[in-house]
């Protein structure tokens, strides 16, 4: 029965961790994109913003459950939570830095292009954007294996 608390706190601990780099990764979407994303997202419904948060977030997500199952086999638990916020930061910072760098690539501000919905659909670099992140997650995850 201790097994079962020591794993369920475990689990919470890695949670909190995960919750903060995705918060992390919220604020630099943020700062990335013109507006408040928040606000964005929530008020003005712009499909564009969701389109790369939720991308961003599914990103940040496989980061994290990548960088816990490599930590499994680490030196303790504390170790394993430290590699965990070290790898997932790391991703952030990586996938902030291809959405930068492909922003000075591509025509206009890559943060107002994406936030462009055409009607009601969102505009096409939004889904790229988002595509982007998942590659980077890819490559982090496969690097923290």
């Amino acid at each position: 029965m201790a097994e079962i608390f020591e794993s369920a706190g475990e689990a919470l601990l890695y949670g909190l961790v995960g919750f903060v780099v995705m918060a992390v990764g919220f604020i630099a979407l943020d700062l990335a994109t013109p507006g408040k994303l928040v606000h964005v997202v929530w008020t003005e419904r712009n499909r564009g913003a969701a389109v790369l948060l939720a991308g961003q977030t599914v990103a940040i997500g496989y980061v994290i459950d990548q960088s816990i199952r490599a930590s499994e086999s680490e030196q303790g638990l504390h170790y394993g939570l430290l590699s965990t916020l070290l790898y997932g930061l790391a991703g952030v910072v990586l996938m902030t830095v291809i959405s930068c760098i492909v922003g000075l690539l591509t025509p206009g501000r890559l943060g107002a292009t994406v936030l462009d919905d055409q009607g009601d659909r969102p505009h096409p670099a939004a889904w790229v954007q988002a595509a982007m992140y998942l590659g980077t997650a890819f490559m982090v995850g496969a690097a923290v294996s």
